[in-house]
């Protein structure tokens, strides 16, 4: 019964998002509330929703900081040059700019943390996408993938939790899996090669008057022909007509399809901004830098290492109190968006994992696994992990359910080595999982609904994930 329950719990609450039926926050909260009735653990629902909350409190505090850290490195202007090469990459090619976002969030995942990423590759692009009217899920969809791939790294979690749980040397089994993740991570490329191939055919050649108003960077002025958005003035996505680029094509103020920049949310990347700060911009990108380092090291908790950064980094770079509140309360959004949707996953995995509905449901799937199939467990493995890790933590898939699956490869004379390597074939669809805090980072900072994210990015994620075991049983690795 539990195992039934389980599965309708996360049935119920996909379809609900993706109907847009209930948000994301109400559903995390209100669907585990009524099944834990139904299963007749109501009594017990405030034990698991505390249990739940205590185990991502720190997730929540290292979210709330990370966002001020960054939140103040972009206004200060530490990111805007890295902005302004991306520009002159994509130009306006929907091409480059979907490839140019695989390209920065693959860059900026090494340091192994999804919401760094996320952050920083929405600050950088939101922008653009706005400008030339482009699909904002192709940015959260390409994001997301290109982190999950790059997620296994030693430092980035799954592969540690996959050692811990089986008491291997991480090292012994990322190393052998770079080949198929390699391949797993041209895939994300040619997905978004693809993906903004479509973008390029749904919009249309249009003229920019000068790409780099975005940054607001007075550079030389574009004599060709650029490509621009314009889904909203051609029927049925019909290229409009092409224009040959010049300069001062755009009226003041203009974005050369009818919008004004402000009404495009541009401010952010505004040269003349009063918060930046030239003169310390060595220190703050020092202050990254050490601060990325540490986190790979592991030195401190993450969460005290984005604490003691994001105080660090208000108090030299805007000393007086004033300016402090001000550059908090402009990240209040974010940070209350994004915390109060991971205690609210705490609700959900706190009932899901409370109520025994995560055990019975992973002991169902072992024990339906096929005799036949038992000399093949790396493979099953593999598969399992893709649907597994999309509807579990990390920490209920690694330390759960990939136990249960190498013991019963072991009994058929598969190495745990083999279990632990398959295992993180999944991660490319995880990282778009409703219980991963990272992603309502990425859809808050890009204004787009969950649900929207979820219905595109699912299919292409569980692709790459299926491009990437296939690479390992090529490549013998799994």
């Amino acid at each position: 019964m539990l195992t039934i329950l389980g599965f309708v719990m996360i049935a119920t609450f996909l379809v609900l998002i993706m109907m847009k039926k209930m948000s994301p926050l109400a559903a995390l909260v209100l669907i585990p509330a009524l099944f834990c009735v139904l299963v007749g653990q109501g009594a017990h629902l405030g034990d698991y929703v505390i249990k739940g909350i205590g185990d991502l409190a720190p997730t929540a505090a290292m979210l709330m900081f990370a966002i001020i850290y960054f939140g103040v490195m972009i206004d200060v202007g530490l990111f805007d040059p890295v902005v302004r090469g991306i520009l002159r990459f994509c130009k306006a090619d929907p091409v480059r700019v979907v490839v140019g976002t695989a390209l920065l969030a693959a860059i900026v995942s090494l340091d192994g943390d999804g919401s760094t990423t996320f952050m920083i590759t929405v600050s950088a692009l939101y922008p653009l996408y706005k400008r030339l009217k482009m699909s904002l899920v192709v940015m959260t969809g390409v994001a997301a993938t290109a982190n999950g791939v790059m997620n296994t790294l030693p430092w980035g979690g799954p592969t540690a939790r996959a050692a811990t749980a089986l008491k291997l040397d991480a090292g012994d089994i990322f190393v052998p899996m770079i080949p198929a993740l390699a391949v797993g991570l041209v895939a994300v490329f040619a997905l978004a090669y693809v993906l903004g191939r479509r973008e390029r055919k749904r919009l249309g050649v249009l003229t920019l008057g000068d790409v780099a108003t975005v940054t607001g960077a007075v550079e030389e002025k574009e004599t060709e022909q650029v490509l621009v958005g314009a889904g909203a003035g051609a029927k049925g996505g019909a290229p409009a007509a092409a224009r040959p680029a010049t300069g001062g094509s755009a009226a003041p103020g203009s974005d050369g399809s009818g919008g004004s920049v402000q009404d495009l949310d541009l401010q952010g990347l505004d040269p003349r901004r009063p918060t930046l700060r030239p003169r310390l911009y060595w220190f703050n990108a020092a202050l990254t830098v050490a601060l990325l380092t540490l986190l790979i090291l592991q030195t401190l908790p993450i969460p005290v290492l984005f604490l003691l950064g994001a105080a660090l980094a208000l108090t030299v770079n805007f000393p007086h109190m004033k300016d402090q509140k001000a550059r908090i309360a402009a990240h209040a959004e974010n940070v209350l968006n994004v915390s109060g949707m991971v205690f609210a996953a705490a609700v959900f995995t706190g009932v899901l994992t409370g109520t025994g509905m995560v055990e019975h449901m992973a002991r169902w799937l072992v024990s339906n696994i096929p005799d036949a199939l038992g000399p093949h467990m790396g493979l099953v493995t593999g598969v399992l992990s893709i649907p597994l890790t999309y509807f579990m933590s990390n920490d209920g898939f690694y330390f759960g359910i990939v136990p249960i699956l190498a013991e019963a490869g072991a009994a058929h004379g598969v190495a745990p080595i083999e279990i632990a390597r398959a295992s993180l074939v999944g991660q490319a669809l995880h990282m778009s999982s409703p219980l991963v805090p990272a992603v309502y980072v990425l859809v808050g900072m890009a204004k787009v609904e969950f649900g929207d994210h979820t219905r595109f990015t699912v299919k292409w994620a569980a692709l790459i994930s299926l491009v990437v075991l296939g690479a390992s049983l090529l490549f013998g690795i799994v």
